[in-house]
């Protein structure tokens, strides 16, 4: 029976390694898409949020059989537990990188940032795909401090956000309310999938050491 289990478990730890490559790959191409006016790269991500989104139910439906049939106690409780939240945050970066891609594409063909905000939103990309990368390290093998890196990531994204603000809220911005309202949801849909990634990253250092903190809002 504890074969069985750590064999499941290992299923598991899987289905969220999918999911943490599958989240940062849409997050990519929805980038692309967005700097681009990439139709293809846009409609492709798209296209593959609901294979993120089955993974998410393979978890909930394999935590929940392994909940049922063996009853886990202490840290492997905590696994399933934390399987079951890290599959949550990554199932939300997926989602949120649609929204970038369908931004995108309800500007095809032209692009949906203006040169001015070029540089902004490349930056926040090359954060998020930072983030999602040490999400899938972390999950194929737990590693407390790579985990806690995700927390000056974040930071950093947090920076850049204000700055974005500081570009939109400019009196010399020239591109009217619609752009605005556009290049706001867009910097709060890449400050949204980090944080995100700070909260499955404290969920595997729950998994790892025990001690939970309170989760990013």
């Amino acid at each position: 029976m504890r074969d069985e289990f750590r064999a499941d478990l290992q299923i598991v730890s899987q289905l969220l390694v999918d999911m943490a490559e599958g989240v940062r790959a849409a997050m990519r191409q929805a980038t692309r898409a967005l700097l681009t006016a990439d139709r293809q790269a846009a409609e492709t991500v798209i296209e593959r949020d609901a294979e993120i989104d089955d993974l998410y139910r393979h978890v909930e439906e394999r935590v929940c059989d392994l909940l049922a049939r063996q009853a886990p106690v202490a840290s492997d409780l905590r696994a399933m537990i934390t399987a079951l939240h890290v599959a949550a945050d990554l199932e939300r970066m997926g989602d949120l990188a649609d929204h970038v891609a369908k931004t995108a594409l309800r500007r095809h063909p032209s692009p949906a940032v203006p040169a001015e905000l070029r540089t902004v939103f490349t930056e926040m990309s090359e954060i998020a795909d930072r983030m999602a990368a040490k999400i899938g390290s972390v999950l194929a093998k737990p590693d407390a401090d790579l985990a806690g890196e995700l927390d000056r990531d974040d930071d950093a994204m947090d920076e850049l956000h204000k700055s974005l603000f500081s570009v939109l809220l400019g009196d010399d911005w020239p591109y009217g309310v619609e752009t605005a309202i556009d290049a706001t949801l867009l910097g709060r849909f890449y400050e949204r999938f980090a944080d995100h990634a700070v909260n499955a990253g404290e969920h595997v250092i729950f998994l790892i050491t025990g001690e939970n903190k309170p989760a990013s809002n």
